[in-house]
């Protein structure tokens, strides 16, 4: 009896389209939350790594949602939905840096207590994310942007918690706002491996 090799590779497309899609909005779900909880708890704390950090996990939010809408469909709209993503992610960067010269004209010291609660209810809702994605890290390149985006939400997460203990340490607030621009450069280096390869596939089309 002979297998239609075609109905095949089809079912096994639409089974991992199904998965992605799944794991898109699962990961969609758990960055909005932590973006309005951690950008709250920001503000709150006078924070500039929790706040750089915030607005990483709206950036992962916008990757997501445009990785959503860009599953399943040709490879010139998956390479604009992913420029897209570089782009976004290269503006909140921006945004980071205004609110580092807004800490350093008002010298405020931020609450450490709630930048590390903070820091490491960010840091596991990143783990699952991460590990949620791993799966898809070798796919086309909005699943890697994805996967790259978890990886750097993790990086920030620690960096916050590093942040809030030489804040303790020291009484000061530099530590903070030398996080935050660490976490901002670690976004815009990826933004732009994004943006270079998301353009390359644009080219080529």
């Amino acid at each position: 009896m002979k297998t239609d090799k075609t109905s095949c590779s089809c079912e096994v497309n639409e089974e991992t389209s199904h998965g992605e899609r799944r794991v898109l909005i699962i990961v969609l779900l758990i960055n909005g939350g932590m973006f309005i909880a951690e950008f709250s708890a920001g503000l709150l704390s006078d924070s500039t790594a929790l706040i750089a950090d915030s607005l990483d996990m709206l950036a992962d939010a916008l990757v997501y949602a445009i990785g959503l809408y860009a599953l399943g469909r040709p490879l010139l709209w998956r390479s604009r939905a992913a420029l897209t993503n570089g782009i976004l992610q290269i503006l909140l960067t921006l945004g980071v840096v205004i609110q580092v010269v807004i800490k350093l004209y008002t010298q405020a010291l931020p609450e450490y207590g709630i930048m590390g609660i903070f820091g490491v209810i960010a840091l596991v809702a990143n783990t699952i994310s991460f590990f949620l994605l791993m799966r898809f890290r070798d796919g086309d390149i909005n699943m890697r942007a994805t996967w790259i985006c978890s990886r750097n939400d993790m990086i920030g997460n620690v960096g916050v918690l590093i942040a809030a203990g030489l804040v303790f340490y020291t009484g000061r607030g530099w530590p903070d706002i030398v996080i935050g621009l660490i976490i901002a450069g670690v976004v815009l280096q990826s933004a732009w491996k994004i943006i270079h390869e998301a353009w390359q596939n644009l080219k080529s089309d």
